[in-house]
Protein backbone atom coordinates (compact mmCIF):
# COMPACT_ATOMS: atom_id res chain seq x y z
CA UNK A 1 0.00 0.00 0.00
CA UNK A 2 0.65 3.80 -0.80
CA UNK A 3 2.36 5.91 2.06
CA UNK A 4 -0.23 6.99 4.04
CA UNK A 5 0.40 10.40 3.67
CA UNK A 6 0.16 10.32 -0.03
CA UNK A 7 -3.44 8.46 0.28
CA UNK A 8 -4.18 11.09 2.41
CA UNK A 9 -2.72 13.81 0.05
CA UNK A 10 -4.30 12.86 -3.07
CA UNK A 11 -7.75 11.45 -1.37
CA UNK A 12 -10.91 12.40 -3.59
CA UNK A 13 -8.17 14.39 -6.17
CA UNK A 14 -8.19 11.75 -8.86
CA UNK A 15 -11.56 10.46 -8.65
CA UNK A 16 -15.62 11.34 -7.98
CA UNK A 17 -17.32 9.41 -5.33
CA UNK A 18 -20.86 8.80 -5.78
CA UNK A 19 -23.72 10.79 -4.26
CA UNK A 20 -21.60 13.75 -3.38
CA UNK A 21 -20.25 16.98 -5.08
CA UNK A 22 -16.59 16.44 -6.02
CA UNK A 23 -15.73 20.47 -5.09
CA UNK A 24 -16.88 18.77 -1.05
CA UNK A 25 -14.73 15.96 -1.42
CA UNK A 26 -11.75 17.64 -2.09
CA UNK A 27 -12.33 20.54 0.34
CA UNK A 28 -13.63 17.77 2.93
CA UNK A 29 -11.80 14.21 2.44
CA UNK A 30 -13.56 11.29 2.96
CA UNK A 31 -12.77 8.89 5.32
CA UNK A 32 -9.92 6.41 4.20
CA UNK A 33 -11.25 2.89 5.57
CA UNK A 34 -8.20 0.18 5.11
CA UNK A 35 -9.72 -2.44 7.12
CA UNK A 36 -12.48 -4.82 8.32
CA UNK A 37 -13.36 -7.61 10.46
CA UNK A 38 -16.88 -8.75 11.72
CA UNK A 39 -18.50 -5.47 12.71
CA UNK A 40 -15.12 -3.19 12.98
CA UNK A 41 -14.02 -1.46 10.30
CA UNK A 42 -10.46 0.44 10.57
CA UNK A 43 -9.18 3.50 9.11
CA UNK A 44 -5.77 4.76 7.66
CA UNK A 45 -4.86 5.74 10.99
CA UNK A 46 -5.69 2.92 13.19
CA UNK A 47 -9.24 4.03 14.43
CA UNK A 48 -11.74 1.03 15.23
CA UNK A 49 -14.99 1.77 14.27
CA UNK A 50 -18.23 -0.39 14.40
CA UNK A 51 -19.40 -0.23 11.03
CA UNK A 52 -23.48 0.96 11.83
CA UNK A 53 -23.92 1.13 8.09
CA UNK A 54 -23.37 -2.36 7.07
CA UNK A 55 -20.92 -1.56 4.01
CA UNK A 56 -23.92 0.29 2.27
CA UNK A 57 -26.43 -1.85 3.98
CA UNK A 58 -24.94 -5.01 2.13
CA UNK A 59 -22.35 -6.52 4.64
CA UNK A 60 -25.09 -8.86 6.78
CA UNK A 61 -22.20 -11.26 7.41
CA UNK A 62 -19.34 -8.66 8.41
CA UNK A 63 -16.44 -8.36 7.13
CA UNK A 64 -14.34 -12.04 7.53
CA UNK A 65 -16.89 -13.87 6.16
CA UNK A 66 -14.25 -16.95 5.03
CA UNK A 67 -16.54 -19.09 3.44
CA UNK A 68 -17.20 -16.38 0.72
CA UNK A 69 -13.53 -15.56 0.66
CA UNK A 70 -12.26 -19.00 0.01
CA UNK A 71 -15.33 -19.76 -2.34
CA UNK A 72 -13.68 -16.29 -4.38
CA UNK A 73 -10.16 -17.52 -4.24
CA UNK A 74 -10.91 -21.43 -5.61
CA UNK A 75 -13.20 -19.88 -8.56
CA UNK A 76 -10.71 -17.62 -9.53
CA UNK A 77 -8.32 -20.72 -10.02
CA UNK A 78 -10.95 -22.38 -11.86
CA UNK A 79 -12.80 -20.32 -13.70
CA UNK A 80 -12.13 -16.10 -13.30
CA UNK A 81 -14.77 -15.60 -15.76
CA UNK A 82 -16.80 -16.84 -18.65
CA UNK A 83 -20.15 -15.15 -20.31
CA UNK A 84 -24.08 -16.80 -20.36
CA UNK A 85 -24.79 -15.11 -23.86
CA UNK A 86 -26.08 -17.60 -26.20
CA UNK A 87 -25.33 -20.99 -25.92
CA UNK A 88 -22.40 -20.92 -23.26
CA UNK A 89 -23.15 -21.35 -19.15
CA UNK A 90 -21.01 -22.09 -16.65
CA UNK A 91 -21.79 -24.47 -13.42
CA UNK A 92 -21.30 -22.35 -10.82
CA UNK A 93 -24.35 -20.09 -11.84
CA UNK A 94 -26.61 -23.60 -12.31
CA UNK A 95 -26.18 -24.42 -8.97
CA UNK A 96 -27.18 -20.70 -7.43
CA UNK A 97 -29.88 -20.25 -10.13
CA UNK A 98 -31.36 -23.73 -8.34
CA UNK A 99 -30.35 -22.54 -4.76
CA UNK A 100 -32.64 -18.96 -5.17
CA UNK A 101 -35.61 -21.23 -6.88
CA UNK A 102 -35.29 -23.15 -3.70
CA UNK A 103 -34.87 -20.07 -1.35
CA UNK A 104 -37.08 -17.91 -2.43
CA UNK A 105 -39.96 -20.43 -2.97
CA UNK A 106 -42.23 -18.72 -0.41
CA UNK A 107 -42.37 -15.94 -2.09
CA UNK A 108 -43.55 -17.49 -5.12
CA UNK A 109 -40.29 -17.07 -7.10
CA UNK A 110 -39.29 -19.96 -9.92
CA UNK A 111 -36.54 -18.12 -12.27
CA UNK A 112 -33.68 -15.93 -12.22
CA UNK A 113 -31.84 -13.50 -14.39
CA UNK A 114 -28.46 -12.51 -12.79
CA UNK A 115 -26.89 -8.76 -13.36
CA UNK A 116 -24.28 -6.96 -11.52
CA UNK A 117 -25.81 -4.82 -8.85
CA UNK A 118 -29.29 -3.25 -7.68
CA UNK A 119 -29.59 -0.49 -10.00
CA UNK A 120 -29.24 -3.33 -12.69
CA UNK A 121 -31.60 -5.64 -11.45
CA UNK A 122 -34.17 -2.94 -11.30
CA UNK A 123 -33.28 -1.62 -15.19
CA UNK A 124 -33.89 -5.81 -16.03
CA UNK A 125 -37.21 -5.69 -14.41
CA UNK A 126 -38.70 -2.67 -15.91
CA UNK A 127 -37.51 -3.76 -19.17
CA UNK A 128 -39.23 -6.95 -18.59
CA UNK A 129 -42.07 -6.05 -17.59
CA UNK A 130 -42.93 -4.10 -20.63
CA UNK A 131 -42.19 -7.15 -22.42
CA UNK A 132 -43.90 -9.68 -21.18
CA UNK A 133 -47.11 -7.07 -21.82
CA UNK A 134 -46.25 -7.23 -25.47
CA UNK A 135 -46.49 -11.06 -24.97
CA UNK A 136 -49.63 -10.97 -23.73
CA UNK A 137 -50.79 -8.38 -26.54
CA UNK A 138 -51.27 -5.30 -24.45
CA UNK A 139 -48.59 -3.55 -25.79
CA UNK A 140 -50.38 0.14 -24.55
CA UNK A 141 -49.10 -1.23 -20.76
CA UNK A 142 -45.84 0.94 -21.01
CA UNK A 143 -46.51 3.20 -17.42
CA UNK A 144 -44.92 2.88 -14.17
CA UNK A 145 -46.10 3.59 -10.77
CA UNK A 146 -43.98 3.96 -7.69
CA UNK A 147 -43.72 5.54 -4.34
CA UNK A 148 -42.41 8.97 -3.04
CA UNK A 149 -39.63 8.98 -1.14
CA UNK A 150 -38.58 5.29 -2.67
CA UNK A 151 -35.22 4.61 -4.22
CA UNK A 152 -34.16 2.07 -7.05
CA UNK A 153 -30.92 3.27 -8.12
CA UNK A 154 -29.40 5.44 -10.11
CA UNK A 155 -29.75 3.85 -14.03
CA UNK A 156 -32.43 6.39 -16.19
CA UNK A 157 -35.02 4.17 -15.62
CA UNK A 158 -34.28 3.60 -12.20
CA UNK A 159 -33.40 7.16 -11.72
CA UNK A 160 -37.38 7.73 -13.24
CA UNK A 161 -39.04 5.79 -10.95
CA UNK A 162 -37.31 7.06 -7.96
CA UNK A 163 -39.54 9.25 -5.50
CA UNK A 164 -36.25 11.44 -4.04
CA UNK A 165 -35.37 14.47 -6.31
CA UNK A 166 -31.99 14.74 -5.16
CA UNK A 167 -31.74 11.56 -7.17
CA UNK A 168 -33.60 12.94 -10.47
CA UNK A 169 -33.42 16.48 -10.20
CA UNK A 170 -29.39 16.29 -12.33
CA UNK A 171 -30.59 14.51 -14.60
CA UNK A 172 -33.94 15.60 -15.83
CA UNK A 173 -36.47 15.02 -18.60
CA UNK A 174 -36.25 10.92 -17.24
CA UNK A 175 -37.89 8.29 -18.48
CA UNK A 176 -41.09 9.63 -19.53
CA UNK A 177 -44.60 7.43 -18.36
CA UNK A 178 -43.56 7.02 -14.61
CA UNK A 179 -45.99 8.35 -11.90
CA UNK A 180 -45.58 8.14 -8.00
CA UNK A 181 -48.10 8.40 -5.05
CA UNK A 182 -47.46 9.35 -2.08
CA UNK A 183 -45.24 6.86 0.57
CA UNK A 184 -47.07 5.86 3.62
CA UNK A 185 -44.66 7.95 5.93
CA UNK A 186 -46.56 8.88 9.07
CA UNK A 187 -43.67 11.65 10.23
CA UNK A 188 -44.56 13.65 6.86
CA UNK A 189 -47.18 13.10 4.32
CA UNK A 190 -49.66 15.40 2.28
CA UNK A 191 -52.79 14.05 4.74
CA UNK A 192 -51.31 14.99 8.04
CA UNK A 193 -52.37 11.57 9.44
CA UNK A 194 -50.40 9.74 11.75
CA UNK A 195 -51.98 6.99 12.07
CA UNK A 196 -50.26 4.20 10.29
CA UNK A 197 -53.48 1.96 9.00
CA UNK A 198 -55.20 5.33 8.21
CA UNK A 199 -52.46 6.39 6.11
CA UNK A 200 -51.65 3.53 4.32
CA UNK A 201 -55.87 3.32 3.41
CA UNK A 202 -55.16 6.93 2.22
CA UNK A 203 -52.28 6.16 0.22
CA UNK A 204 -53.74 3.27 -1.17
CA UNK A 205 -56.43 5.56 -2.04
CA UNK A 206 -54.48 7.51 -3.97
CA UNK A 207 -53.23 4.64 -5.87
CA UNK A 208 -56.75 3.70 -6.96
CA UNK A 209 -56.91 7.25 -8.10
CA UNK A 210 -53.74 7.46 -10.25
CA UNK A 211 -54.66 4.20 -11.97
CA UNK A 212 -58.01 5.14 -12.75
CA UNK A 213 -56.87 8.75 -13.72
CA UNK A 214 -54.07 7.03 -15.98
CA UNK A 215 -56.13 3.91 -17.20
CA UNK A 216 -55.01 0.41 -15.42
CA UNK A 217 -54.70 -0.62 -19.08
CA UNK A 218 -51.49 1.64 -19.57
CA UNK A 219 -49.58 0.67 -16.39
CA UNK A 220 -46.76 -2.12 -16.81
CA UNK A 221 -45.94 -2.70 -13.57
CA UNK A 222 -45.95 -1.00 -9.71
CA UNK A 223 -42.78 -1.14 -8.16
CA UNK A 224 -41.67 -0.45 -4.37
CA UNK A 225 -39.52 -1.48 -1.53
CA UNK A 226 -41.28 -3.39 1.17
CA UNK A 227 -39.40 -1.15 3.70
CA UNK A 228 -38.39 2.35 2.09
CA UNK A 229 -34.60 2.04 2.66
CA UNK A 230 -32.51 5.61 1.69
CA UNK A 231 -35.75 7.57 1.89
CA UNK A 232 -35.37 7.35 5.26
CA UNK A 233 -36.51 3.56 6.74
CA UNK A 234 -39.84 3.98 6.08
CA UNK A 235 -42.27 1.43 7.15
CA UNK A 236 -45.64 0.93 5.88
CA UNK A 237 -48.70 -0.42 8.14
CA UNK A 238 -48.72 -4.47 7.50
CA UNK A 239 -52.13 -3.71 5.63
CA UNK A 240 -50.19 -1.76 2.92
CA UNK A 241 -48.45 -3.99 0.74
CA UNK A 242 -51.20 -6.53 0.83
CA UNK A 243 -53.40 -4.07 -0.54
CA UNK A 244 -51.03 -3.17 -2.94
CA UNK A 245 -50.73 -6.64 -4.29
CA UNK A 246 -54.71 -6.90 -4.23
CA UNK A 247 -55.25 -3.33 -6.45
CA UNK A 248 -52.42 -5.03 -8.88
CA UNK A 249 -54.42 -8.11 -9.37
CA UNK A 250 -57.68 -6.15 -9.89
CA UNK A 251 -56.01 -4.54 -13.15
CA UNK A 252 -53.72 -6.68 -14.45
CA UNK A 253 -50.33 -4.63 -12.90
CA UNK A 254 -47.30 -6.42 -12.34
CA UNK A 255 -45.58 -5.80 -8.36
CA UNK A 256 -42.25 -5.78 -8.45
CA UNK A 257 -40.65 -5.87 -5.18
CA UNK A 258 -37.12 -4.18 -4.92
CA UNK A 259 -35.66 -6.54 -2.38
CA UNK A 260 -31.90 -5.19 -2.76
CA UNK A 261 -31.97 -3.97 0.74
CA UNK A 262 -34.56 -6.60 2.17
CA UNK A 263 -33.73 -9.79 1.01
CA UNK A 264 -31.61 -12.05 3.12
CA UNK A 265 -32.85 -11.32 6.23
CA UNK A 266 -32.40 -7.63 6.98
CA UNK A 267 -35.99 -7.34 7.89
CA UNK A 268 -35.72 -10.31 10.73
CA UNK A 269 -37.92 -12.01 7.70
CA UNK A 270 -36.08 -13.73 4.54
CA UNK A 271 -37.44 -11.10 2.33
CA UNK A 272 -39.51 -7.97 3.07
CA UNK A 273 -42.45 -9.41 1.17
CA UNK A 274 -42.21 -12.49 3.09
CA UNK A 275 -42.65 -10.06 5.89
CA UNK A 276 -45.85 -8.74 4.90
CA UNK A 277 -47.04 -12.00 3.59
CA UNK A 278 -46.94 -10.78 -0.20
CA UNK A 279 -46.06 -12.98 -3.16
CA UNK A 280 -44.83 -10.09 -5.66
CA UNK A 281 -44.50 -11.04 -9.73
CA UNK A 282 -40.45 -10.08 -9.87
CA UNK A 283 -38.32 -9.62 -7.06
CA UNK A 284 -34.85 -7.41 -7.36
CA UNK A 285 -32.15 -8.35 -5.44
CA UNK A 286 -28.29 -7.49 -4.83
CA UNK A 287 -25.98 -6.09 -2.66
CA UNK A 288 -26.07 -9.27 0.94
CA UNK A 289 -26.34 -11.88 -2.00
CA UNK A 290 -22.61 -11.78 -1.78
CA UNK A 291 -21.95 -10.22 1.62
CA UNK A 292 -20.82 -7.10 -0.52
CA UNK A 293 -17.52 -9.42 -1.08
CA UNK A 294 -18.50 -9.11 -4.86
CA UNK A 295 -20.80 -7.34 -7.52
CA UNK A 296 -23.54 -9.26 -8.36
CA UNK A 297 -27.45 -9.21 -8.43
CA UNK A 298 -30.49 -11.44 -9.97
CA UNK A 299 -34.14 -10.71 -10.72
CA UNK A 300 -36.25 -13.05 -9.36
CA UNK A 301 -39.67 -13.80 -11.81
CA UNK A 302 -42.71 -16.09 -10.75
CA UNK A 303 -44.27 -18.71 -12.66
CA UNK A 304 -46.76 -16.18 -14.23
CA UNK A 305 -44.27 -14.31 -15.70
CA UNK A 306 -41.49 -17.29 -16.50
CA UNK A 307 -43.82 -19.38 -18.71
CA UNK A 308 -45.43 -16.50 -20.41
CA UNK A 309 -41.93 -15.99 -21.80
CA UNK A 310 -41.43 -19.39 -22.01
CA UNK A 311 -44.51 -20.63 -24.00
CA UNK A 312 -44.03 -17.94 -26.23
CA UNK A 313 -44.17 -19.07 -29.86
CA UNK A 314 -43.39 -15.93 -31.99
CA UNK A 315 -40.01 -14.81 -30.96
CA UNK A 316 -41.25 -11.68 -28.57
CA UNK A 317 -39.71 -13.54 -25.85
CA UNK A 318 -36.03 -13.46 -26.59
CA UNK A 319 -34.48 -11.39 -24.09
CA UNK A 320 -32.23 -7.93 -25.33
CA UNK A 321 -31.46 -7.27 -22.39
CA UNK A 322 -28.01 -8.22 -20.33
CA UNK A 323 -24.31 -7.63 -19.39
CA UNK A 324 -21.27 -8.64 -19.57
CA UNK A 325 -21.18 -9.78 -15.97
CA UNK A 326 -24.41 -11.31 -16.07
CA UNK A 327 -24.07 -15.03 -14.51
CA UNK A 328 -20.33 -14.25 -13.76
CA UNK A 329 -18.80 -17.11 -11.92
CA UNK A 330 -16.84 -15.59 -9.09
CA UNK A 331 -19.85 -13.74 -8.33
CA UNK A 332 -21.96 -16.91 -8.08
CA UNK A 333 -19.58 -18.81 -6.51
CA UNK A 334 -19.54 -15.84 -3.69
CA UNK A 335 -23.44 -15.78 -3.66
CA UNK A 336 -23.32 -19.67 -3.11
CA UNK A 337 -21.26 -19.60 0.12
CA UNK A 338 -22.61 -16.44 0.94
CA UNK A 339 -26.13 -18.01 0.73
CA UNK A 340 -24.88 -21.57 2.56
CA UNK A 341 -23.94 -19.07 5.61
CA UNK A 342 -26.39 -16.64 5.87
CA UNK A 343 -29.06 -20.24 6.17
CA UNK A 344 -26.58 -21.42 8.21
CA UNK A 345 -26.51 -19.02 10.90
CA UNK A 346 -30.32 -18.18 10.87
CA UNK A 347 -29.37 -14.66 10.49
CA UNK A 348 -32.98 -13.26 10.52
CA UNK A 349 -33.38 -14.54 14.17
CA UNK A 350 -30.56 -11.70 15.36
CA UNK A 351 -31.41 -9.10 12.90
CA UNK A 352 -35.31 -9.64 15.08
CA UNK A 353 -32.93 -9.82 18.55
CA UNK A 354 -30.61 -6.96 17.82
CA UNK A 355 -33.04 -4.90 15.94
CA UNK A 356 -35.92 -4.52 18.96
CA UNK A 357 -32.74 -3.77 21.02
CA UNK A 358 -31.70 -1.08 18.37
CA UNK A 359 -35.22 0.73 18.41
CA UNK A 360 -35.45 0.70 22.12
CA UNK A 361 -32.19 2.21 22.46
CA UNK A 362 -33.06 4.82 20.06
CA UNK A 363 -36.66 5.24 21.55
CA UNK A 364 -34.37 6.29 24.84
CA UNK A 365 -32.60 8.77 22.72
CA UNK A 366 -35.80 10.35 21.65
CA UNK A 367 -36.92 10.63 24.71
CA UNK A 368 -33.55 12.64 25.72
CA UNK A 369 -32.90 14.58 23.32
CA UNK A 370 -34.87 17.45 21.45
CA UNK A 371 -33.09 17.24 18.52
CA UNK A 372 -34.64 13.71 17.18
CA UNK A 373 -37.89 14.54 15.66
CA UNK A 374 -38.92 11.06 14.56
CA UNK A 375 -37.70 7.37 15.29
CA UNK A 376 -38.00 4.65 12.90
CA UNK A 377 -37.61 0.56 12.27
CA UNK A 378 -38.56 -2.11 14.55
CA UNK A 379 -38.44 -4.88 11.51
CA UNK A 380 -35.13 -6.19 11.91
CA UNK A 381 -31.69 -4.39 11.86
CA UNK A 382 -32.99 -1.47 9.81
CA UNK A 383 -33.71 1.82 11.62
CA UNK A 384 -33.45 5.39 11.22
CA UNK A 385 -33.33 9.11 13.44
CA UNK A 386 -34.89 12.05 11.89
CA UNK A 387 -33.47 14.85 13.05
CA UNK A 388 -34.82 18.64 13.64
CA UNK A 389 -34.11 21.50 14.81
CA UNK A 390 -37.94 21.90 16.15
CA UNK A 391 -40.44 19.54 17.01
CA UNK A 392 -43.69 21.68 16.48
CA UNK A 393 -42.55 22.36 12.97
CA UNK A 394 -40.46 19.18 11.96
CA UNK A 395 -37.72 21.74 10.42
CA UNK A 396 -34.87 20.21 9.43
CA UNK A 397 -31.84 20.92 11.30
CA UNK A 398 -28.74 22.48 8.99
CA UNK A 399 -26.37 20.95 7.73
CA UNK A 400 -23.68 21.66 9.78
CA UNK A 401 -25.84 20.25 12.89
CA UNK A 402 -25.73 16.90 11.19
CA UNK A 403 -22.24 16.85 9.89
CA UNK A 404 -21.78 17.62 13.83
CA UNK A 405 -23.27 14.46 14.96
CA UNK A 406 -21.50 12.35 12.07
CA UNK A 407 -17.78 13.99 13.35
CA UNK A 408 -18.88 13.10 16.73
CA UNK A 409 -20.09 9.82 16.72
CA UNK A 410 -17.44 8.77 14.43
CA UNK A 411 -14.79 10.24 17.11
CA UNK A 412 -16.18 7.94 19.20
CA UNK A 413 -15.94 4.53 17.57
CA UNK A 414 -19.23 4.47 15.14
CA UNK A 415 -19.69 4.66 11.47
CA UNK A 416 -23.33 6.08 10.87
CA UNK A 417 -24.43 7.82 7.40
CA UNK A 418 -26.30 10.57 6.83
CA UNK A 419 -29.26 11.06 4.11
CA UNK A 420 -30.41 14.62 4.39
CA UNK A 421 -31.92 14.70 8.19
CA UNK A 422 -31.97 11.31 8.56
CA UNK A 423 -29.09 9.09 10.70
CA UNK A 424 -29.12 5.72 8.69
CA UNK A 425 -28.60 2.95 10.79
CA UNK A 426 -28.04 -1.05 8.44
CA UNK A 427 -25.27 -2.82 10.85
CA UNK A 428 -24.47 -6.64 9.65
CA UNK A 429 -26.91 -8.81 10.82
CA UNK A 430 -24.52 -10.61 12.79
CA UNK A 431 -23.82 -7.90 15.29
CA UNK A 432 -23.80 -8.43 19.22
CA UNK A 433 -25.79 -7.26 22.04
CA UNK A 434 -22.49 -5.29 23.19
CA UNK A 435 -22.00 -3.12 19.75
CA UNK A 436 -25.35 -2.25 19.77
CA UNK A 437 -25.11 -0.55 23.26
CA UNK A 438 -22.04 0.44 21.76
CA UNK A 439 -24.18 2.12 18.72
CA UNK A 440 -26.77 3.61 20.80
CA UNK A 441 -23.81 5.42 23.48
CA UNK A 442 -22.02 6.71 20.53
CA UNK A 443 -24.93 8.52 19.36
CA UNK A 444 -26.01 9.88 22.60
CA UNK A 445 -22.28 11.61 22.74
CA UNK A 446 -23.13 12.70 19.59
CA UNK A 447 -26.70 14.09 19.66
CA UNK A 448 -25.67 15.86 23.10
CA UNK A 449 -22.84 17.19 21.33
CA UNK A 450 -25.19 18.56 18.22
CA UNK A 451 -27.27 20.49 20.71
CA UNK A 452 -24.49 22.31 22.72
Amino acid sequence: MKDSNFLKAQNAKSMWHPMAHPGEMQAKPPAIITGGEGCIIRDIDGASLIDAVGGLWNVNLGYSCEPIKQAIADQLQDLPYYSTFRGTTNDKIIELSEMLRTFFEPDGMSRSFFTSGGSDSIEIALRLARQYHKLQGESGRTKYLSLKKGYHGTHMGGASINGNANFRAQYEPLMPGCFHIPAPYTYRNPFNETDPRKLAALCINALEDEITFQGGSTIAAFIMEPILGAGGVILPHKSFMPAVRAICDKHGILLIADEVITAFGRTGAWSGSRLWGVQPDMMCTAKAITNGYFPFGAVMLNNKVAEVFENDKTGGAAIGSGYTYSGHPVGAAAAIACLNETQRLDVPVNAAIRGTQMIEGLRKLADKHEIVGNVRGGHGLMSALELTSDRATKAAPDKATVGKVYKTAYENGVMIRISGPNIILSPALVISEAEVSQIIGALDVALSNAAS
